[in-house]
């Protein structure tokens, strides 16, 4: 198992918290990521909206890409998978981006494609929004010139939303044959562009049989396009405790909803802009990316057991929430990657 987390570009990820004792700043997400190599995490996910998508439209949240360039800079070993959603990047000069990234990084730039949801955020940053299965489509196009511009001398294509014409990208980037794709998402069209364009399935939370399932779909799709394995990610937020008792009464915290949290006020405009196989509470929804649903509450030991029973079920690598982050973090590295590790070498 590999283990992930997102990187706190929204200062939290509780949307009735109003202080989690993680400021969007540059100081702390600079100071985790460098951190987070130390105590055995692999990968951290940087999410892009211009808007505070946790905490409320007028709270401060992080650029994306040019959070990511700063961090390859002063990270070692750390993958950067940088979220990018096609309605506000051309692709050739995304591609262009991403593998000078690339090459400061020594090759630890990935991407996460998100076909975007927030109608509000599109207006206000003047930028069109396509409906649902039309957003698809276009990233469709958009995946096809990212990756012919990255690994053709030149490249030329002509669609319904983009043109290029005998483009020129050097240097390509250093991952070969190119940075990893991931992407999301349980609608048709998400699943059917995800199994034929994309190298990895990232997931929402949810128990160990969803997930399975889930795991399977993608992996029959995937087949059916004649191509490789595919890697699986999915999203969980993590309450570990030193009692099970303890950890409840902190699930019970956060998800004690307050209706007028500015962090709900995006709610149903989610809700429209998504395609979801099932209903999402107000409650799943005061954490981000269905967090609680994964069940990684409780000891060290109840989170190890439900982490192998998702390994069991086919997923590579969790992308982790914690709250606070640093600290929860510290905690998770010394008592649950830290007793893996320990485990796996004892058993060679």
């Amino acid at each position: 198992m590999r283990y992930g987390y997102w990187l706190p570009v929204f200062g939290g990820w509780l949307r009735n918290v109003q202080d989690e004792n993680m400021e969007a700043s540059w100081d702390y997400v600079s100071r985790l990521a460098r951190r987070s190599e130390e105590i055995g995490f692999d990968l951290t996910l940087i999410a892009e909206l211009n808007l505070n998508d946790i905490k409320g439209e007028r709270a401060p949240s992080l650029d994306a890409w040019s959070t990511a360039a700063a961090l390859a800079a002063v990270t070692k070993r750390l993958e950067l998978m940088v979220a990018v959603r096609p309605t506000f990047h051309l692709p050739a000069l995304l591609a262009k981006q991403a593998a000078n990234i690339d090459h400061i990084s020594n090759g630890r730039v990935s991407l996460n494609v998100v076909s975007s949801w927030w109608a509000e955020e599109a207006k206000q940053y003047g930028v069109h929004f396509d409906q649902h299965d039309d957003r698809y489509a276009r990233t469709a196009e958009w995946l096809e010139v990212v990756k012919g511009v990255w690994s053709q001398e030149q490249f030329s294509f002509e669609g319904k939303y983009y043109r290029v014409s005998d483009t020129l990208l050097q240097p390509k980037p250093v991952s070969r044959p190119h940075p990893t794709i991931y992407a999301g998402g349980e609608s048709n069209a998400a699943k059917e562009l995800i199994s034929s364009q994309c190298d990895a399935y990232v997931m929402h939370g949810d128990p160990p049989d969803v997930i399975r399932k889930k795991i399977a779909d993608l992996s029959e799709r995937r087949a059916k396009h004649g191509l490789p394995p595919m890697t699986f990610g999915m999203a969980g937020f993590v309450v570990l405790r030193d009692s099970h008792e303890e950890a409840e009464r902190e699930v019970q915290r956060i998800t004690d909803v307050s209706q007028s949290a500015a962090g709900y006020n995006n709610y149903q405009q989610w809700l429209s802009g998504t395609q979801l196989e099932k209903k999402v509470s107000l409650e799943d929804y005061s954490v981000s990316n269905r967090g609680l649903r994964s069940g990684l509450v409780g000891t060290p030991e109840q989170v190890s057991e439900r982490i192998a029973e998702f390994e069991d079920a086919g997923v590579d690598l969790l992308l982790l929430q914690f709250s606070p982050q640093l600290e929860e973090m510290e905690r998770f590295g010394e008592q649950v990657i830290g007793t893996h590790t320990l485990a796996e070498v004892q058993s060679r």
